[in-house]
């Protein structure tokens, strides 16, 4: 199936992904070894978590270590793949999956703007942080305990925006994440309240800010509507 983009016109190119140095080894692509897979970390639609891993065909017994690729907002695991092809290409095993209302879990050009309006509106999931980084806690059950490959002292993080938030917060909740290196993707989120920095984060998902504002009865956006929203989709947030 077609990678599920939540964008118009979807991305095609990245020259930064593109550009990550790959081991001059001739015939790459026919060396790496490509697994999809799941993996069910709770009971609900959302708990089906897909999996891509890449490493080159094994040429011995030894463990290796696993680095982890985390997409940003409205992408998904296959726009990773430059950087699943270099790191690989170096002898890790390199690992991305689909966000909560991502790629494979989403179904629609709306899903994860949908679901940020449904955590505001019922309180009852954390689609833009939390509900990622459990299944993250569950990735490094599998990477650490069921893959005879991995080294479970060396498996790091990282991710662009959004999955740089995902990998920071993930390995402060699971060291087994023993290195983490988040690209644009630490946030002070109190700061930007209390010092009128919030529009970047409200424009990159407007609509639940848009559904606070309107159900507080605001004719537009302003430094309540947001930290109220926040506060609804991660508690964290403002701490």
């Amino acid at each position: 199936t077609n990678p599920m983009y939540q964008e118009l016109p979807p991305p095609t190119f990245s020259e930064a992904m593109e550009s990550c140095p790959k081991a001059d080894i001739e015939n790459l692509k026919d060396l790496l070894v490509e697994e999809n897979l799941y993996l069910h970390t709770e009971a609900s639609e959302q708990g089906r978590l897909p999996v891509l891993v890449l490493s080159m065909k094994e040429t011995s017994r030894s463990k290796r270590p696993a680095v982890v690729f985390l997409h940003s907002t409205h992408k998904c695991k296959e726009w990773l793949r430059p950087l699943l092809e270099a790191y690989a290409s170096r002898g890790y095993i390199a690992v991305a999956i689909d966000s909560r209302y991502h790629g494979e879990r989403a179904s629609s050009l709306t899903t994860y703007r949908d679901a940020l309006v449904s955590s505001w509106k019922k309180g009852d999931t954390m689609p833009f942080i939390f509900d990622t980084v459990f299944d993250l806690i569950k990735l490094a059950d599998y990477l650490a305990q069921q893959r005879d490959d991995i080294d479970s002292a060396r498996i790091g993080i990282t991710g662009e925006s959004l999955g740089g938030m995902h990998a920071w917060f993930a390995a402060f909740a699971d060291t087994r994440y023993s290195v983490v290196a988040p690209i644009i993707g630490v946030q002070g989120f109190r700061w930007a309240i209390d010092n009128d920095r919030w529009q970047g984060r409200v424009d990159s998902i407007k609509a639940v800010f848009e559904a606070a504002c309107a159900d507080l009865g605001k004719s537009e956006i302003d430094k309540e509507a947001v930290e109220k929203a926040q506060m609804t989709l991660d508690v964290l947030f403002l701490v």
